[in-house]
């Protein structure tokens, strides 16, 4: 085989390494394979002041150490890409500006909307974020709450010796003043297009672009990364972006998807989705064609107890056949791997329950109103209704037994009033585990990444052909 490519993720902590390749007698345009991985903890800081090449290094020693490959990455080390989004109105332009942080991999750590108020900027300053999106107002439209808000953050960030850039995307009336008193504060200040330009018009991507120009240009803050981007060609992604990215690759061909990825810290839901022309008539407010949620409550590790809390002690106990005795053991003992068939099943649970609140939060639904005129039916959220798609993603979904029977058992619950994938979406299973290397590769080579994803989810090409006729 020859190599290509390798390819790595640093996570915040495992950083993996897959190395793709080709058959040595293979045609030109022949599809890349996955031929080796490598995995290893993710070193950052600590006392020995260690950085991600530490780990990066033992990751790819363990497939190798490829030689005359393209190195490409994404990464989530250090937190990844930590944001916070201030707006004005928050069904308006607080949320457009957090589809915008979100769809761009990032970890949105504080949302604001309206005035700042000094116990905002007392936690903003504590939460220390690698970036600021900064919205409010429609173009010519109220501007001094948002003008308030860019000269508290300057005055906060002003005599600090690290100030986070900022992206400003609110009424365009604001970006020329507001620029200059960024510039005054030493901050870096990038402005776009207003995310919520006018009433129910939804622009997130220039925002989106934005971040992650600014997230390639920032992230050697985190030690070790400078020397990662020396090696790597093409931009490091964040994570998260890299498998939006994948997702939307796919959509071109496979129509409305959604991407669930179980982690041990959180769960998070990407869905590339047109939704249906009847919930379209029936919207109140636009939503993103591609949406990402992040649920930092719901993980199989770190936010286990919140887990068993959403689903209830004895209610957990009972389908798992244990007693609560029992159960508050599996809570503080069970590994990310199950060593007994107990353990298998108590977290084959968890699993469920963190997928199927995930999912629940992500989805949209219907709203009845009811006036003069009797009953009218409004549908508000993302709509999920025309996923054709369901896959699953990340170390529960993929590592676990049953992964497809655990997103089955949700997709067959009754919907009641929310717009949920119907009950014949296709479920499949990154079982390589490589959507976020397959959205790096999709930057260049779309159908090289939806290649890849097709033979990780183990989908022939004849399979495939007769599911959506793309035929890759």
């Amino acid at each position: 085989m020859s190599e290509d490519y390798a390819i790595a993720e640093i996570g915040s902590t495992t950083t993996t390494v897959g190395v793709f390749g080709r058959e040595p007698a293979a045609p030109p345009g022949a599809a890349l394979r996955l031929l080796r991985q490598g995995a290893a903890l993710t070193t950052v800081g600590g006392a020995d002041g260690g950085d991600v090449n530490i780990g990066l290094r033992a990751a790819l020693a363990q497939c190798g150490n490829p030689q005359g490959v393209r190195h490409m990455a994404a990464s989530s080390a250090a937190g990844g890409l930590r944001m916070s989004v201030h707006g004005l109105m928050y069904d308006m332009t607080v949320r457009a500006a957090r589809e915008a942080a979100l769809g761009a991999g990032a970890n949105v750590c504080q949302v604001t909307a309206g005035s700042l108020q000094p116990s905002d900027l007392a936690a903003l300053t504590a939460l220390g974020p690698t970036m600021v999106l900064l919205a409010g107002g429609v173009d010519y439209g109220e501007r001094e709450t948002v003008w308030r808000n860019g000269c508290l953050l300057a005055e906060t960030f002003a005599g600090r010796p690290r100030k986070p850039p900022v992206v400003y995307a609110g009424n365009v009336q604001n970006r020329e003043p507001l620029a200059k008193v960024f510039a005054d504060a030493g901050m870096e200040c990038v402005c776009v297009d207003n995310v919520y330009p006018s009433m129910d018009d939804l622009r997130v991507e220039p925002a989106r672009q934005a971040i992650q120009a600014l997230f390639e240009k920032h992230i050697a803050d985190v030690p070790g990364m400078e020397q990662v981007r020396a090696t790597v060609e093409g931009a490091v992604l964040p994570t998260p972006r890299a498998v939006m990215l994948a997702a939307e690759t796919l959509h071109g061909t496979w129509g409305d998807l959604l991407v669930l990825d179980v982690g041990g810290a959180t769960t998070d839901a990407h869905s590339v989705a047109e939704g249906t022309d009847d919930v379209a008539r029936r919207r109140t407010g636009p939503e993103p064609r591609s949406k990402r949620t992040v649920e930092g409550d719901l993980g199989l590790w770190r936010n286990r107890t919140n887990v068993v809390a959403l689903a209830g002690a004895d209610a957990l106990a009972r389908r798992c056949g244990v007693s609560r005795e029992r159960m508050a053991t599996l809570i503080e003992s069970v590994g990310p791997m199950p060593e007994t068939e107990e353990e298998a099943v108590f977290l084959r649970e968890l699993t469920f329950d963190a997928a199927r609140t995930a999912l629940h939060r992500h989805a949209g639904r219907w709203r009845d109103l009811y006036g003069p005129g009797g009953r009218t039916r409004l549908a508000e959220g993302k709509d999920l209704t025309g996923v054709q798609t369901v896959i699953g993603t990340g170390g529960a979904l993929t590592r676990l037994p049953d992964g497809i029977e655990i997103i089955r058992r949700i997709l067959d619950e009754p919907a009641g009033n929310r717009l949920m994938p119907p009950r014949s979406a296709r479920i499949l299973l990154d079982r390589e585990y490589i959507m976020a290397a397959a959205g790096v590769l999709a930057v260049e080579q779309p159908e090289t990444a939806c290649a890849l994803v097709l033979e990780s989810a183990r989908v022939s090409s004849r399979e495939c052909a007769n599911v959506c006729g793309c035929g890759a």
